[in-house]
């Protein structure tokens, strides 16, 4: 009996599509085998306690990873006032994120990218107004969006000019650093890949119904389903 449990612990588990739930089918499932390598036999098979014993701390190592990357604990300090800006990052990959982060208010009107020029640098705008040109045509546009994420996205160079309104407050970071973090985790390069894209989806949003938009003084309010904004 003990055999069938496991066996059919280890089946669900593999049918499951959420990781969290895989895992913990699959550290029922080592449990029932190691009761069974106790009991079986007149003394406890104890290589096969000791393997499975090494199995199963391997994946509850993995899945108090994945519980503490969804955790709202995860979330540093410094910087809970401004998660919700970032609608869909995992508090785990918001952490990454802020790590690489460098926070600030500008005291003057601040150009942060030129058109044609190569990017080193991702920008978030967490207030101010952002005054755009590109190909000879100028606009503005409120604040909670990235700026140079398509440089950052396609490794090309700026596709708009950005000035940022005096008192702005920004969050920057070094495209290289993000890179690199990219490269280590593939979980948080999709997180990061997933909110870029979206916040483009934002801006394509704005650019083709302006009016209504406008009236609204952050973009960060769409993505979370705000219906009634205020001005700051």
């Amino acid at each position: 009996m003990l055999v069938y449990a496991a066996g059919v612990c280890y089946v669900l588990g593999l049918l499951i599509i959420n990781q969290v739930a895989l895992r913990v089918m699959l550290l029922f499932g080592t449990f029932f085998y190691i009761l069974y390598y106790w009991f079986v036999a007149q003394t406890p098979l104890w290589d096969a306690i000791y393997i499975s014993s090494l199995i199963g701390a391997a994946n509850l190592s993995g899945l108090l990873a994945l519980v503490a990357r969804k955790s709202r604990l995860a979330l540093p300090r410094a910087h809970r006032d401004i998660y919700d800006h970032f609608p869909g990052l995992p508090p785990g990959d918001f952490r990454t994120l802020m790590h690489y982060a460098k926070r600030y208010t500008i005291d003057e009107p601040t150009r942060l990218t030129i058109e044609g020029a190569p990017m080193a640098r991702l920008f978030y705008t967490l207030s101010g107004e952002i005054t755009i040109t590109k190909k000879n045509d100028l606009f503005k546009m409120p604040s909670g969006v990235f700026i140079g994420e398509v440089a950052f996205l396609t490794h090309q160079h700026a596709s708009a000019t950005t000035i940022m309104s005096a008192g702005s407050e920004l969050i920057e970071w070094s495209a290289a650093d993000l890179r690199r973090a990219s490269e280590k985790s593939s979980q948080f390069k999709m997180a990061l890949e997933a909110t870029l894209s979206l916040d483009m989806a934002r801006k394509v949003a704005y650019s083709v119904a302006p009016d209504e938009v406008k009236r609204r003084p952050n973009l960060t309010q769409i993505a979370s389903g705000s219906s009634s904004f205020s001005n700051p």
